[in-house]
């Protein structure tokens, strides 16, 4: 399988998922001081201008059903790739716009690819690596979405001090072109997700002509009346399409989102719910508290009053990275819908805010919208097996979406024109911002009381390895249903299910395999070690060492796999969820049985074996270790120019760190097609 120099190591991955999501995220909340630079050089309107951010949220919002969609029938990392390219061209267009036509198509084009790459890229950070990984990759991603939103406002402030707007987007496109620069380092070939999923382009359709109507209203709010047929009609319109989707998904018996897996269960409910309110709460209170302040302050001051928001985003970071594994998980959101509250009030207390009052209501707000959204995502996640977490990360980035940037314009528009003025119809609308973050932390504990659900430690190595979620989740509103007498079980494990027969089976396996290897541990000779990964390459390597070496001699192959990239190709036809540890492990096993079997054919006395590993060199040079192998037989992709350095093979790595010596296949030579196992 091709790889670049840096797949499977978990800084290079995590660094290509901060700068692909970063730029646009941050570059969406620092346009309001920049927007009016833009106007004036593009020689637009205002109007255009809001219908471009309008239209790049929707693109945005979009992609996440998009990318669920490509993600099950193409290969995940080639799309990455594309994915990647197409964010620097929409940077560069935008950065080098002559007209407002280029710079909307650019600006579509980031949004679009940002959630592309949010969608594809986090989850296989997620559940591609150790559980020790995993809060880590919490701390990346809350940073990644709420700290760069969070960062905006002082970026922008800044950047308009110099009455320029092309600096910084040129600094987004390099950015951008470090995200697909580290594309191709890390690249990692693997299948599609589940090419047996359905196409559904109705889905995509509905998601796409709602997203683009509602925000294609909203931004008509610049210049027309919110009841103009302008604006009230795309905006009822879009918002009507897209509860038409989750009703379709709901109800679809082969559905592309799990949208019935997550509103019948109880967490996952009081989560979205929690996210959704705190989103639109949040971003309402920023957006409303810096317009009224424009007129005392430049934007670079109005950035800096701001800055404690980053602060409060990355203090709720590693927050969550702390207690992204303890029973306590389900609390931070609640705590972050008090902090939200109390920021607000403190906005509330003086209209405009005094520098004092919008520092502290500013901390407050960014601790506040750290503390609730991520955290309610994995709260939900975890509350489902591994494999859905992409679907559930895409339909909570959905919503948060349409809540998070129409909910704001629209109290934006009615503070402004309220009869009292900008700030009077400021202060009416932080009344509003209040309720939401009230409401949205109570819906949560009513959900939580009425369902009978329970504070619970996450089974975070279950949740990783199989098909069983972290934690039991009771059916929404259990209790209240049953008259409040239902038993609910204390948590995941309180009886019997599929993930104890998986933990056993799993575990007599791994008895049997180390037992294997501790029989054959001082051989006089030790075993050849084929790293088998389905290819023909690897099928030749087999070949070529029957030819080479003693008939008779015992050999090992090792299919090294991982959850969502894979590291292999399957050798049946059988089609499986690539983020379903138990799937790939049941592929990874048929593929290094075939391998046996050519080995066998080859003259070798022969076993097989998968590992779960990653970087895939690693796996196969600790199997060579724990096997006491006295060589390594491995097929090599030779690749020419630029693309040999990025995207190279597992070979190289293999070579530099085993102890033992390395044979390496990588002239194809006669053709040896190779025929598909039948479906068991």
């Amino acid at each position: 399988m091709r790889q670049g120099p840096l797949a499977g190591r978990y800084p290079a991955v995590a660094a290509m998922v901060m700068f692909a999501l970063i730029p646009y995220l941050a570059l969406s909340s620092a346009l309001g001081p920049l927007t009016p630079i833009i106007a004036r050089q593009l020689h637009t309107s205002l109007q255009t201008m809001s219908l471009s951010s309008g239209l790049g949220n929707a693109a945005y919002a979009v992609g996440t059903v998009i990318a669920v969609q490509f993600a099950q029938h193409f290969p995940q990392r080639r799309m990455m790739v594309i994915y990647a390219t197409l964010l620097v061209i929409g940077s560069v267009l935008a950065a080098s716009a002559p007209n407002a036509p280029v710079y909307i198509v650019g600006h579509v084009i980031q949004g679009l690819c940002t959630s592309l790459l949010l969608i594809s890229a986090v989850p296989p950070l997620a559940i591609g690596f150790p559980k020790e990984k995993l809060r880590i990759t919490v701390v990346i991603m809350n940073m990644c979405i709420f700290g760069a939103v969070a960062l905006g406002p002082f970026i922008g402030g800044l950047q308009a001090q110099s009455h320029a707007w092309r600096p910084l987007f040129w600094i987004v496109a390099a950015v951008a072109a470090g995200a697909l620069l580290l594309s191709l380092l890390t690249f990692e070939d693997s299948p599609p997700a589940n090419p047996d999923s359905p196409r559904d382009p109705l889905a995509i359709g509905l998601a796409a002509v709602g997203c683009v109507a509602a925000f294609f209203g909203v931004s008509e709010l610049t210049s027309h009346g919110f009841s103009d047929p302008e604006t009230i009609i795309p905006l009822l319109g879009g918002v009507a399409t897209i509860i038409v989707l989750i009703v379709y998904q709901y109800r679809a018996t082969r559905p592309l989102l799990t949208i019935r897996n997550l509103l019948t269960s109880s967490i996952p409910v009081a989560g979205i719910a929690v996210a959704l309110f705190a989103a639109a709460a949040s971003v309402s209170a920023t957006v409303l508290t810096a317009s009224v302040l424009e007129a005392r302050y430049s934007p670079l001051h109005i950035g800096l009053l701001y800055l404690p928001e980053v602060v409060g985003a990355v203090l709720t970071a590693l927050a969550l990275g702390v207690v992204i594994d303890k029973w306590s998980l389900p609390l931070l959101p609640l705590v972050g819908m008090i902090a939200l509250a109390a920021g607000i009030v403190v906005f509330r207390i003086e209209v405009p805010s005094s520098q004092a009052l919008t520092l502290v209501g500013s901390g407050l707000t960014g601790i506040g919208l750290g503390a609730t959204v991520a955290p309610a995502l994995f709260v939900a996640g975890f509350s489902l097996p591994a494999a859905s977490l992409q679907r559930v990360l895409a339909i909570v980035e959905l919503l948060r979406a349409v809540a998070a940037f129409m909910v704001a314009p629209i109290f934006v528009y009615f503070a402004s024109n309220a009869s009292g003025g900008l700030d009077s119809g400021t202060a009416t609308a932080l009344w509003f911002g209040l309720a939401l973050a009230l409401v949205g932390a109570v819906v949560g504990v009513v959900i939580y009381v009425l369902s009978g659900a329970r504070l619970q430690t996450p089974d975070l190595d279950g949740f990783l390895a199989g098909p069983d979620p972290a934690w039991y989740s009771p059916p929404l509103l259990a209790r209240a249903l049953s008259g409040f007498d239902a038993a609910i079980p204390g948590g995941p494990r309180s009886r019997p299910d599929l993930a104890d027969l998986t933990a056993a089976t799993a575990a007599t396996a791994t008895t049997a395999a180390t037992a294997t290897i501790q029989d054959d541990a001082v051989p006089a000779v030790g075993p050849v070690l084929f790293a088998y990964d389905g290819s023909e390459l690897a099928a030749l390597a087999i070949e070529q060492a029957g030819r080479q070496l003693a008939s008779g001699r015992d050999a090992l192959v090792v299919c090294v796999w991982q959850p969502a990239d894979v590291g292999f190709a399957p050798v049946t036809t059988r089609h499986f969820d690539a983020d379903d540890a138990t799937e790939v492990r049941r592929a990874a096993e048929e593929t290094a049985a075939y391998g046996a079997a050519l080995a066998e054919e080859a003259g070798f006395r022969v076993r097989s074996l998968a590992v779960e590993a990653t970087p895939t060199w690693m796996g196969i040079v600790q199997t060579a270790e724990d096997s006491r192998a006295s060589l390594i037989a491995i097929g090599s992709h030779r690749h020419a120019g630029l693309v040999g350095h990025l995207v190279g093979s597992v070979a190289a790595a293999v070579i530099a760190h085993a102890a033992c010596p390395v044979v390496v296949v990588s002239e194809r030579g006669e053709q040896f097609p190779r025929q598909r196992l039948p479906v068991s």
